[in-house]
C-alpha cells in the first residue's frame, strides 16, 4: 500500500473528547473513526489489524473443531421472551417508523437464537458434541460509554457456542477452549491471567475470565504472585496481601482489562427451546451448553494500551497492519520502488511512504505513530554505501542492511 493513496491520513493532535490512550493514538494513526459515543468505524489500517487478530482467533478454535457460522444482528423479541431476556437493559430495541411497538433487538448476545435452531440439527446422543462459532457486531446500550475501544455501544466479538450430552463432556471442551483462549492472546503479544468470576442465572457454576494487568483497566482482580491464582473482586474474599488458598504466596490486587471469558451455561436455554437429545437408552434429556466469547475490538484497543511510547503504536508482526514501513527520501523514487516491488512480490506486507513534499521528521513521525515493526528508510546517504536504513519499532538501534539483503533481513 502506497501511503499516498491511503484513504487516511494522521493527525498531529489527540482527539479533545477522547481521554484513553488506545483512542487517542487509534485516531491520530488514522486506525479508528469516532462515528458518536461508543461507536467507532474501522478504517483500512485498523480494519487490517482487526483481520489479522480475527485470523488468529480462527486458526485456534478451529483447531478445537469450530465450526464458523452466521447470525443475524436482528433478533425477534419471541427468542429474548424464551429465555426471559426481552426486559435486560442493556439491550436496543428495534422497531419500524410505522410500528407502535418494538419487536425486535439488535444482538447483544446470540444464546437465544442458537439453541432455537440447534432443535432442528441436535436429537440424538450421536449428534454431540458440536461446537459452532461467529464473528458478529454486538449492540449493547451502555449507560458509561469511555476508554475508546475498550467500552462501547457497538463493537466486534467472537462467539463460541458448544453443545453436549453431560456436563462432564462440557467441563472437557471448556478446558480445551481455556488453552486455545491462552494461545490466542499470546499471539497477540498478551499475557493474560484465568481469573475465577460470578456465575449467575444462566450458568451452572462460576465462570472464567481473561485478565490483561493494565493500570487502564475497570476490572480488579486479586491474584497471586507466585502461581498466577486469580479471583474477580466481584467475588472475592481475598484482600490484598492475603496467602493465595492454591499455593500460599502472597495475593496482590490489580487493576486488568478483561479480553475473554468463558462460560458453563448448562441446560438453561436448552430447556427454554425444548433442546433435546435421546440418550443411548432412548431417554430424552436436555442438551448442556456453554459461551465463550473474546472482544475482538476490545482485544485491538487493549494491546494498543499495553504496547505504545511516546511517539505512537508499537504492534507485533502478528497483528500489524503491515511488517514493513519504507520510506523514500531525497527524491530516491526509483531506488524505493524497486524495493517495494521486490518485497511485495515475495509475499512481505509493505505501507510505502512515497509522498512528495513531506519532511524526513513528518515521515518518521508518521512511522513511528503508525508502529509497523520494521521501519526502511532508502536515502542518497543510504544509497551512497549501497544500502537502506533499518530500525525495528521497538528498539532504539539503527543499522545500515545491504539492498541485496533486505528480503534476507526481514
Amino acid at each position: 500500500m502506497k501511503l499516498s493513496k491511503l484513504f487516511t491520513r494522521t493527525l498531529r493532535e489527540s482527539p479533545k473528547d477522547e481521554e484513553s490512550t488506545n483512542a487517542k493514538l487509534l485516531t491520530r494513526a488514522g486506525f479508528v473513526f469516532k462515528n458518536s459515543a461508543g461507536v467507532y468505524s474501522f478504517l483500512p489500517l485498523g480494519w487490517r489489524v482487526m483481520q489479522k487478530i480475527v485470523g488468529i482467533v480462527k486458526e485456534e478454535i478451529n483447531a478445537i473443531g469450530g465450526q464458523e457460522m452466521f447470525m443475524p444482528a436482528l433478533v425477534e423479541k419471541k427468542y429474548w421472551e424464551a429465555t426471559g431476556r426481552w426486559d435486560v437493559e442493556i439491550g436496543f430495541e428495534v422497531k419500524g417508523k410505522k410500528d407502535k411497538n418494538a419487536s425486535f433487538v439488535l444482538g447483544w448476545s446470540h444464546e437465544d437464537v442458537l439453541a432455537s435452531m440447534a432443535t432442528k440439527f441436535i436429537s440424538s446422543y450421536k449428534d454431540l458434541p458440536k461446537a459452532v462459532y461467529q464473528f458478529q457486531t454486538k449492540f449493547r446500550n451502555e449507560p458509561r460509554t469511555k476508554s475508546g475501544l475498550l467500552r462501547g455501544r457497538e463493537f466486534m466479538m467472537k462467539d463460541l457456542y458448544s453443545f453436549h450430552k453431560s456436563e462432564e463432556d462440557l467441563f472437557r471442551y471448556y478446558d480445551e477452549v481455556r488453552e486455545a483462549y491462552l494461545k490466542i492472546f499470546e499471539r497477540c503479544g498478551l499475557k493474560t491471567i484465568y481469573t475465577l468470576a460470578g456465575g449467575g442465572p444462566f450458568t451452572i457454576s462460576n465462570t472464567h475470565e481473561f485478565q490483561v494487568l493494565a493500570g487502564v483497566g475497570e476490572d480488579k482482580i486479586f491474584v497471586c504472585s507466585k502461581c498466577c491464582y486469580a479471583e474477580n473482586s466481584e467475588i472475592s474474599k481475598l484482600k490484598d496481601g492475603d496467602k493465595c488458598p492454591k499455593c500460599g504466596g502472597k495475593v496482590q490486587e490489580k487493576k486488568s482489562i478483561e479480553v475473554g471469558n468463558i462460560f458453563p451455561l448448562g441446560t438453561k436455554y436448552s430447556e427454554a427451546f425444548n433442546l433435546y437429545y435421546s440418550d443411548k437408552n432412548g431417554d430424552k434429556k436436555p442438551v448442556v451448553m456453554g459461551s465463550y466469547g473474546i472482544g475482538i475490538s476490545r482485544l485491538m484497543g487493549t494491546i494498543v494500551e499495553i504496547y505504545n511510547d511516546k511517539n505512537g503504536i508499537i504492534w507485533s508482526e502478528s497483528v500489524a497492519p503491515f511488517k514493513i514501513h519504507l520510506i523514500v527520501l531525497d527524491g530516491k523514487s526509483k531506488e524505493a520502488d524497486k524495493i517495494y516491488n521486490d518485497l511485495q512480490k515475495a509475499g512481505v506486507e509493505v505501507l510505502y511512504d512515497d509522498r512528495e513534499g513531506e519532511s524526513p521528521g513528518e515521515k518518521f513521525a508518521d512511522a513511528d505513530l503508525i508502529g509497523c515493526p520494521i521501519r526502511i528508510v532508502v536515502s542518497e546517504k543510504t544509497l551512497e554505501k549501497d544500502s537502506v536504513e533499518v530500525k525495528k519499532r521497538n528498539v532504539s538501534e539503527i543499522k545500515l542492511i545491504s539492498r541485496n539483503k533486505i528480503k534476507e533481513y526481514v
